[in-house]
């Protein structure tokens, strides 16, 4: 299935039906009085966030959604018929924004219903102006318009732990090697084009990995591919930030990539961080140390020197598995954690509740 993380549609509810003039009329009965149905209410239109969904991807071929009007009033004091909803189903995970993508309408960062546009409520018909005045009435009111608006539908994928890094940092092949993902992989840059997601088991835990595209340098400016990316590393919970161990000048990779998460949000680059060192498979002892404690410093992750400085930042290997489990333990620990600390500041479900 294609990737599709931002859709612009078009929704509108549907407008109320019109309430009905009409009179009894029944042999014997010279004063049967109004008997005008109101009209039936329109359809809403309801956004969905469901499980199992991860792309906005049915919404590039039909972007126009417009609810039925409600049934018009009819006599003998019979009511319209209310029209359907229509229900918009997207991933966890969704924002709402409107047309100029300046107002957040509706976050469903748990599954639950909203209502995007509210159907127009029916009119009255005559037997609803009865009154001991007014013994015949013989108008009715038409129907309330439904709502109508252009919206941007905006994924940020839920994961418990995001991987990034400079593109070719080994980030896809980290994760076909923890899950049952199968990303692409190959000896280029770029060659992730969009984010993916892996379940990790471990310790009898479960967390949800997710590989985010390759930054660059000036990525939250729009460089390369990671700014349509770095919203999807806000949801993550904490990140693991691979480094290319081959690469000569690692604390230029890592600095690179902090600055991008800076400029990007500030809130994105105080999330708690696991720096490791990837590809040491490829790598001399000595070289690691040096690199591994380069990093520490760049990270200010202590005063120690030498070795204890070096332990710091965990040296591991994709490719063979080396020091993966131990890294992939260090994720959950703080995964754990920080669900604790949601679940002790847990809201109520998400309510039906108009934009």
């Amino acid at each position: 299935m294609k990737f599709l993380d931002q859709a612009k549609i078009y929704v509108k509810s549907g407008d109320g039906g019109a309430g009905c003039v009409s009179f009894h009329r029944e042999k014997f009965i010279e004063f049967g009085g109004p008997d005008g149905g109101d009209g039936g209410r329109g359809g809403d239109i309801i956004v969905e966030a469901v499980p199992n969904l991860n792309t906005l991807i049915d919404y590039r071929y039909q972007q126009h959604f417009k609810a039925r009007r409600g049934n018009h009033g009819m006599g003998k004091n019979r009511t319209g018929k209310d029209s359907p909803a229509i229900v918009l189903r997207v991933p966890i995970g969704t924002q709402i924004l409107d047309e100029d993508h300046a107002t957040l309408l509706h976050d469903l960062t748990r599954p639950g219903r909203v209502i995007l546009a509210k159907g127009g409520d029916g009119g009255f018909g005559n037997a609803h102006f009865k009154s001991s005045t007014n013994q015949a009435p013989r108008h009715s009111t038409p129907g309330w318009k439904g709502q109508e608006r252009w919206v941007w539908l905006r994924l940020k994928l839920i994961a418990d732990v995001g991987l990034i890094g400079l593109p070719n940092a080994g980030k896809s092949t980290l994760l076909s090697a923890v899950s049952r993902a199968r990303p692409k992989i190959a000896d280029y840059p770029f060659t992730t084009l969009h984010p993916q997601l892996g379940v990790v088991g471990i310790d009898d835990q479960e967390f949800v990995l997710a590989d985010l595209p390759g930054l660059i340098e000036g990525a939250h400016e729009g460089a390369g591919l990671g700014h349509r990316f770095l919203g999807h590393a806000e949801r993550c919970r904490v990140l693991i930030h691979l480094v290319d161990g081959t690469e000569e000048d690692v604390v230029t990779s890592y600095r690179t990539i902090r600055k991008e998460l800076s400029a990007y949000n500030p809130t994105l680059a105080e999330k708690p961080e696991i720096l490791c060192l990837n590809k040491c498979d490829a790598l001399g002892p000595e070289e690691i140390e040096r690199k591994c404690a380069a990093l520490a410093r760049a990270a200010k992750l202590g005063k120690a020197r030498g070795k204890k400085l070096a332990g710091l930042v965990p040296a591991i290997s994709g490719a063979t598995g080396e020091g993966v489990k131990k890294l992939m333990r260090d994720a959950l620990s703080i995964v754990l954690k920080a669900r604790v600390k949601e679940a002790e500041e847990a809201v109520q479900p998400l309510e039906l509740a108009s934009a």
